[in-house]
């Protein structure tokens, strides 16, 4: 075989290679998903002669309060929605107002027309926060305080209600004593913590509600978890392809052999 064919060949065979190591590359460097949090069980089962693993994350259980407007409303009311949550109580004179603030500076970034990247209908993502002094903490002071921030009332609730159930819903249902980097009384729920959680009211995230970086965190694990619905399908269908991407080379580099080789011979016979 002549130089140039020979040249030919080896410039055919380094574009399947090439992009054999772009694929892999790219695998490697893909986005991480705000991972679960909150697990209930893992099963172990048998199919086909092969033990397999599942694992059940908690589902949030549902909570029926009363927002800043006066009406009832429950964590399941937002179907489709993505929930940012926190805990405070309006007489606060510590972190709560900072809390607040940056509650509603992130409530401002996802709304239309806001001045950040990747722009978000509020229709997306629901905010609510929790008052830990539903005693103290009416509708009426729930509204004027909500107002004092200028949040927008449609997706996000100032929630009041029995202190049992709130309390037990912190506890119980998003752990959040588990994730403060403070310590949090049982008696008396403070913490800076949001949590996150997704359309399945799964927890995917605690994030410290005074820290810029962890706010910014926030916001990007937000427009992950929007994208996951259909991403997961997506997922699949690449992981699969490069599962199966050795073969493809094969086939591929076979192919080009083939017609580098057959081309060559015609030259010689020409």
């Amino acid at each position: 075989m002549k130089k140039k064919s020979i040249l030919g060949l080896l410039v055919a065979l380094g574009i399947p290679i090439t992009c054999y190591l772009i694929l892999k590359t790219a695998s490697q460097t893909a986005v991480v998903m705000p991972r679960h949090y909150l697990l209930d069980t893992v099963i172990n089962k048998v199919e086909n002669g092969k033990s397999t693993t599942d694992t059940i994350w908690h589902t949030t259980k549902n909570i029926k309060l009363r927002n800043q407007l006066g009406d009832s409303v429950s964590l399941y009311d937002p179907q489709g929605k993505i929930i940012v949550a926190d805990f405070f109580f309006t007489s606060c004179r510590s972190i709560c107002p900072r809390l607040t603030r940056n509650m509603s500076t992130l409530q401002q970034s996802f709304k239309k027309g806001g001045n950040v990247r990747n722009k978000i209908d509020t229709s997306i993502v629901q905010f609510m926060s929790f008052t830990v002094d539903p005693e103290n903490d009416s509708v009426p002071v729930l509204k004027k305080y909500a107002d004092r921030f200028g949040v927008i009332h449609d997706n996000w609730w100032f929630l009041t209600g029995n202190k049992k159930d709130i309390y037990q819903f912190a506890f119980e249902e998003l752990k959040v004593d588990q994730f403060s980097e403070e310590p949090v009384s049982p008696d008396f729920v403070h913490t800076s913590r949001f949590v996150l959680i997704d359309r399945a009211y799964k927890v995917r995230g605690y994030y410290n509600g005074l820290d810029s970086s962890e706010m910014k965190k926030l916001a990007r694990d937000i427009g992950l978890l929007m994208l996951e619905k259909d991403g997961t399908k997506k997922s699949g269908i690449f992981r699969k392809i490069l599962d199966l991407s050795w073969l493809w080379l094969i086939i591929v580099t076979a192919i080009i052999f083939f017609v580098v080789y057959m081309q060559g011979r015609r030259k010689i016979n020409g």
